[in-house]
């Protein structure tokens, strides 16, 4: 069985302040997009197997794939560790990038084993939020606002559709950090200006390339750019597939392949195409 994960941007990204429960208030709009990692599905004797074909990738509990096979066996009453069963993990969704790779992987694999063993939406839902804040988002797909640590969520009209060039600098960026960067500074200054991303400029401080890869892309015609998430990864959205395809290649003249990751064209995903595609 092969089950599809799709990637995310955050079109907008505003940190409202710290909760009591040490998590942050966030206001942020989610949007699917085409970029997707695979998750092929076997069974195999034995204890639960998890591999990845990209180095650096973790095949063990630390990996949300495993802990939500985990969740789900449990929660169709299976008692002892996930049997019988094996993950092969294809990425494409680059990593510690910002754009939810490991969410929407668990959130896959949370669907598909849900389905092999007997376990209900609720209760898929129910170990989506127990997994991580953005998780819950890729049962949802399409334009969605997230309230609270993100995962209250409530589906807008979708975004008009639009293609998304994904520039993807070489280093990533931990989420706790970009966290405890934009701590300090609202510690240390007032009347700071609100970006798209409030995590955009604290980032950008440390990692001067955010900003020069966000003024490339709207000089090259984007109607909006911004990094996504808690970064590494920028986007840019454009009208039309050519003039995605021109600006990627801006992109990677300006900066210099060398020192970048990845430069990646796609396409956002309405509610009814994320849908039906990761239903597949």
């Amino acid at each position: 069985m092969h089950v599809s994960a799709f990637a995310k941007i955050n079109l907008s990204l505003r940190v409202m302040g710290t909760r009591p429960d040490g998590y942050h208030e966030l206001r942020t709009v989610f949007q699917s997009i085409a970029l997707h990692d695979t998750l092929t599905i076997r069974l195999a004797p034995g204890r639960f197997a998890l591999t990845c074909d990209v180095p650096g990738c973790p095949a063990d509990r630390t990996n949300l794939v495993w802990r939500a096979a985990e969740l789900v066996w449990r929660a169709a009453g299976r008692r002892g560790v996930p049997r019988d069963m094996s993950i092969h993990l294809t990425k494409r969704i680059p990593m510690r990038a910002g754009l939810g790779g490991g969410s929407s992987d668990a959130a896959a694999a949370i669907r598909a084993l849900g389905r092999r063993w007997g376990v209900d939406d609720v209760r898929q839902r129910a170990i989506a939020a127990a997994l991580g804040a953005d998780v819950p988002f890729f049962f949802e797909g399409g334009t969605v606002l997230g309230l609270e640590r993100g995962d209250l969520l409530f589906p807008l009209v979708d975004h008009p559709p639009a293609w998304v060039v994904i520039v993807v600098p070489r280093f990533g960026i931990s989420t706790s950090d970009a966290f405890s960067w934009v701590d300090l500074r609202s510690e240390r200054q007032s009347g700071v200006r609100r970006l798209e991303n409030d995590l955009q400029a604290v980032v950008a401080d440390r990692h001067p390339e955010i900003a020069r890869i966000v003024r490339g892309l709207r000089r090259s015609g984007a109607s909006l750019a911004a990094m996504s998430g808690s970064g590494s990864a920028v986007f840019g959205l454009f009208p039309a597939r050519r003039s995605a395809t021109r600006a990627a290649a801006s992109a990677g003249r300006a900066q210099g392949m060398g020192e970048l990751g990845a430069v990646l064209v796609t396409r956002t995903l309405d509610r009814a195409a994320y849908r039906r595609l990761a239903a597949k």
